[in-house]
């Protein structure tokens, strides 16, 4: 199946589009840091899906998909960082977004893995 077929993919790249939305609000001093780190985080999950489904191997493809999950693991840190920093007032939706994401990439992977 081609990446731009799976629902992972799809909904992590809304994902992206909504983090840049959400760290425009950023000061403008965070433009290299925090806002940066969560931007490059968001773009790495459909990046590492797309990557991983273009591998010839289940093992290179699962591989990706971890990165995936890492990245996902990454905003989520970077999602509470800025609620405590009050740069972001609810985080609440997003999460929920980045849940539903997190769950659709686990998912992926252990369909990959058990293809194996």
């Amino acid at each position: 199946m081609h990446h731009t077929e799976l629902e992972a993919w799809k909904q992590s790249i809304d994902f992206v589009i909504h983090i840049y939305e959400l760290t425009a609000g950023f000061f403008k001093n965070e433009t290299y840091g925090l806002s940066s780190q969560m931007q490059r985080a968001a773009v790495s999950i459909p990046s590492n899906i797309a990557e991983g489904c273009a591998r010839s191997s289940y093992k290179d493809t699962s591989r990706f998909l971890d990165i995936a999950i890492g990245s996902i693991a990454e905003i989520e840190t970077h999602l509470i960082i800025a609620q405590r920093l009050k740069y972001i007032q609810n985080i609440e939706n997003i999460i929920q977004e980045h849940n539903k994401i997190k769950a659709l990439v686990l998912g992926l992977r252990k369909q990959v893995v058990n293809s194996y």
